[in-house]
């Protein structure tokens, strides 16, 4: 049992035994109906999905995003259609700036293409997110289990996030697309019109910062279009570190 927020319990894996036969929709209304102050975070296509679902049910939802400096124009637009599609205001969380020319003194810009990309992540990506989560109870993320097997293939659709958790209240973390493929996603977004980045009609499907990101070739997942110099078990900035288990 996970003691919350002004004494109540709750039992994650039982909830999370629950919920994962459930539907995303079912998943959301009961993240919604336990926890106030939680957010979607935004950043693709999966989680203007969230969105989409999560604004059906309560339209004052919480959303956030992360700008690391290094975004593809094209991400900036998104964020910003989806911003005036739902009419909801979207916090975007921004690293810290020293830290930033800090490491482009020491090491340029593109340093993660000769040592690996988590330093950069760290500052850019890491840092903000943690910053943000410090301040909440919940977040919900679009993870899905086949975005890489290699990390997310175990994702359960409820848990305890303790890369984040912080003091003496655990930070809940709901997957609602866990179970969902990437086609799955792909018809709810057709169904209901929902707005998208328009880097996917250029074979971009995994999106990122743009130097580390780039197209997919037909019959390659999704992933080797992320930090494409490295294997498949790196393919993770930090956002979700609570799935490696070493």
């Amino acid at each position: 049992m996970v003691q919350l927020t002004g004494q109540t319990k709750l039992d994650i894996p039982g909830l999370d035994a629950e919920l994962s036969s459930q539907g995303p929709q079912k998943i959301l209304e009961r993240a919604l109906s336990l926890f106030d102050n939680l957010a979607i975070s935004f950043s693709g296509a999966e989680d203007v999905v969230l969105i989409d679902m999560a604004h059906r049910i309560n339209k004052d939802i919480k959303v956030f995003s992360l700008d690391t400096g290094r975004l593809h124009p094209e991400t900036y637009q998104f964020i910003d259609q989806v911003r005036k599609r739902y009419g909801i205001p979207i916090e975007v969380m921004y690293p810290d700036g020293a830290e930033v020319e800090a490491l482009v003194k020491a090491k340029g810009l593109f340093s993660f293409y000769e040592d690996g990309h988590k330093e950069c992540c760290d500052i850019r990506k890491v840092a903000p997110l943690r910053r943000k989560l410090s301040t909440l109870d919940a977040w919900i993320t679009g993870q899905r289990k086949d975005q890489n097997p290699s990390t997310r293939a175990s994702v359960p659709v409820v848990q305890v996030d303790n890369a984040f958790s912080t003091g003496e209240n655990p930070l809940i973390k709901f997957n609602p697309l866990a179970n969902w493929t990437s086609a799955d996603v792909w018809m709810y977004i057709r169904t209901y019109e929902v707005p998208y980045n328009s880097l996917h009609e250029r074979g971009f499907v995994s999106i990122g910062c743009e130097p580390c990101t780039r197209p997919t070739l037909p019959n390659q997942h999704e992933r080797e279009g992320r930090w494409w110099w490295e294997d498949a078990g790196k393919k993770e900035c930090g956002l979700h570190n609570i799935n490696q288990t070493t």
